[in-house]
């Protein structure tokens, strides 16, 4: 692969999502990425339940080798990998990679331009030691609480505080490269669940602090707009937003609701949201007369927002997504599978397809023997149980 960030090293020493995460990213963007597993890899690769996609969602991309870094043999192949590296990725517990001397202030002294991004539950403070999970940082930072009913927090329907803690990760990395082209010396970067969560919610905590009045629960909240709602049509449902009084009117008159446009009181924004009990049920009569189909047809091209309400399987067929936004790769099992690109255009590209998930320590006499190893010396660490798995 090739791409922006092609030439630079990341040695990846993580598990389940977040740490992932990033090394996905830097792959797309044409990082060299190598995941240091353990003996057999990863458990991630083997979860089951909502677990089963993590693996092969966010390790495309990335070259394996497994190492047992509690030998002597093992542990200094994972240093002298992290020597030649610019990137190390880690998001295990707080002070586990220390323990094994692979933390920040040991390995600064051998590799100064080395840039260090863990991934953790909390970033200094009270809490810093906790373990943390997407959950966690859900319930504690106020997501769930606003994504459920009042009374009844419920997480999101993906691991987007992992996902976007994976993200800040990554921008911080950036942000350390680019310092690094100015001083040459590189740094510790921190991400965490549980302050993701608190920015990402930061727009109610600013609401309150506007207002006074303690943000809703989403499906309780009051909208910013009168017509911002899911519509039940004769046999799917779908979303539709009319967000400005521009579109009140295209909205009004695309669908014959003369009687509406013509109440002049109903021209403004904040008018219509105080009167959003006599607005919705006409429009929702009238949606409910028209299939999902004809309706989006008239809204096709308007510059009204709407959306069906798919399922995550539905987008495997999404002609959008078909157009460039997925990419095929081969599950551990033989079977061929698109699953999404990065979401991102650069220089008028989308990121090359990352390739395919790597075998347990498919890659450790390729990555060793870029470390000037041996193929004696591979041999023996081979022997050890140090390597290729099948």
């Amino acid at each position: 692969m090739s791409g922006p960030l092609t030439g630079i090293r990341v040695v990846e020493f993580t598990h389940m999502v977040m740490g992932p995460v990033v090394g996905h990213v830097l792959a797309s963007l044409g990082a060299d990425v190598v995941r240091v597993e353990p003996i057999g890899g990863d458990r991630t690769r083997r979860l089951v339940g909502s677990g089963a996609g993590y693996f092969p969602m966010f390790n495309r991309g990335k070259q394996s080798i497994c190492l047992d870094l509690k030998g002597d043999k093992g542990l200094q192949a994972a240093l002298d990998l992290v020597s030649r590296a610019d990137v190390l990725v880690e998001n295990y517990r707080p002070g586990a990679l220390d323990r094994l001397g692979l933390g920040w202030e040991t390995l600064r002294h051998d590799n100064p331009g080395l840039i260090y991004c863990s991934e953790k539950g909390f970033l200094p403070g009270p809490y810093e030691n906790r373990t943390a999970l997407d959950e966690v940082a859900q319930m504690m930072g106020g997501l769930a609480y606003m994504t459920g009913p009042p009374g009844r927090p419920l997480r999101a329907g993906s691991s987007v505080i992992d996902i976007a803690g994976g993200m800040f990760g990554v921008i911080g990395i950036l942000a350390a490269l680019e310092e690094r082209h100015r001083t040459g010396r590189g740094q510790k970067v921190v991400a965490s669940l549980f302050e993701t969560t608190a920015y990402l919610v930061g727009q109610h905590m600013a609401q309150f602090a506007v207002t006074g009045t303690p943000a809703a629960p989403m499906p309780a909240r009051v909208s910013a707009w009168a017509v911002y709602d899911v519509f039940e049509t004769q046999d799917e449902p779908l979303f539709i937003g009319v967000v400005t009084d521009a579109l009140w009117e295209k909205f009004c008159l695309l669908f014959g609701l003369d009687d509406l446009w013509a109440d002049l009181s109903l021209r403004e924004n904040n008018a219509r949201v105080a009167a959003r009990g006599q607005i919705l049920p006409p429009i929702r009569a009238m949606i409910a007369r028209m299939t999902r189909e004809e309706v989006i047809a008239k809204l096709e091209g308007t510059g009204l927002p709407f959306a069906p309400i798919n399922r995550p399987e539905d987008l495997f067929t999404d002609p959008h997504l078909a157009a460039g936004g997925l990419e095929e790769v081969r599950l551990p099992d033989g079977a061929d599978v698109r699953l999404p690109r990065l979401p991102l255009e650069v220089g008028g590209c989308r990121p090359a397809d990352a390739g395919d998930l790597p075998r347990p320590g498919a890659d450790t006499r390729e990555v060793l023997r870029t470390l000037g190893y041996t193929d004696e010396r591979i041999d023996e660490l081979l022997e050890l149980g140090q390597g290729e798995q099948s």
